[in-house]
């Protein structure tokens, strides 16, 4: 099991990827990659119980959804430095004939993608679906799902919310980015989303906060908790507070990198906050 200052290490080089990779193409989704870079590093290298070889079936592991699938950078970078496949192939983020689509897509056949995600809302329901096949099939492995906090005005979220409280999948860890930001500006400029907490406590789910979602021990304490709170006959949520484009200074504090590239100067300026640690692709 990694030590605290390896995770960090591989957050630091997951976070050179995602800049690297954003600038290659001048497109891409910066922000919220880099917002959910701990959360990724401590899901995939402590925290999740997952067979090196993959496949869609998932039978007798735990299993991934990425809902808020244009963050997918972060994604793919901690896909390839976990061993899905070569790290080499984060250079063809985007281009053309890739798998490594703007959007993770099924189709293209990459090793740990489970849905596509294109269109906001749909993850919850993917999820809801698989941690309901895992409980018929007597597997007792547990599905995580990520979403973005602006995704929540989708109708859809709340259906398979209910849905999932009511059937009591309790299986399911499901957490949200909570950063206060989507594409348009502020999310309560936007549409406002109210009290987290109490709409998903009505819904019949269990929610705990983590209060710093990009400080690597409070992430795997936070996931640590919800785990030991499934198998309760109610559905967990996590309500994890980020800050979009954290560790890139002039990328914090703002929505404006929620998809936009940097140019030569700021790559060199976000890369000189980010050393290499683990070595480039």
């Amino acid at each position: 099991m990694p030590t605290v200052s390896e995770l960090k290490d591989f957050s630091t080089q997951v976070r050179r990827d995602i800049l690297r990779m954003v600038h290659a193409v001048n497109s891409g989704h910066p922000g919220g990659s880099l917002g959910c870079t701990e959360f990724m590093t401590a899901l995939y290298q402590e925290v999740m119980d997952y067979s090196e070889d993959f496949d869609m079936d998932g039978e007798g592991e735990d299993l991934f959804f990425l809902s808020n699938g244009h963050i997918s950078p972060v994604l793919y970078s901690v896909l390839a430095r976990t061993g899905f496949f070569p790290i080499s192939e984060l250079a063809s983020f985007r281009k053309i004939d890739t798998r490594l689509q703007g959007h993770p897509t099924t189709h293209e056949g990459l090793p740990g993608v489970r849905m596509s995600a294109g269109s906001l809302g749909q993850g919850l329901s993917v999820a809801v679906g698989a941690a309901t096949a895992k409980k018929l099939n007597n597997d007792s492995h547990l599905v995580y799902s990520l979403h973005g906090d602006g995704e929540l005005q989708e109708g859809q979220v709340w259906e398979a919310a209910m849905y999932a409280a009511g059937k009591k999948v309790d299986n399911l860890i499901s957490t949200i980015d909570y950063n206060l930001k989507q594409i348009d500006g502020a999310t309560d400029d936007v549409m406002p989303l109210g009290d987290l907490r109490a709409k998903f406590e009505a819904f019949g789910w269990i929610v705990l906060e983590i209060e710093n979602g990009n400080d690597i021990e409070s992430v795997l304490e936070g996931l640590k908790k919800a785990k030991a709170e499934t198998g309760k006959g109610k559905p967990v949520c996590i309500l994890m507070h980020t800050e979009m484009g954290n560790g890139v200074d002039y990328m914090m504090g703002t929505h404006a990198w929620h998809g936009k590239a940097p140019n030569d100067d700021q790559l060199k300026s976000g890369l000189d906050q980010n050393p290499e640690t683990l070595g480039d692709y």
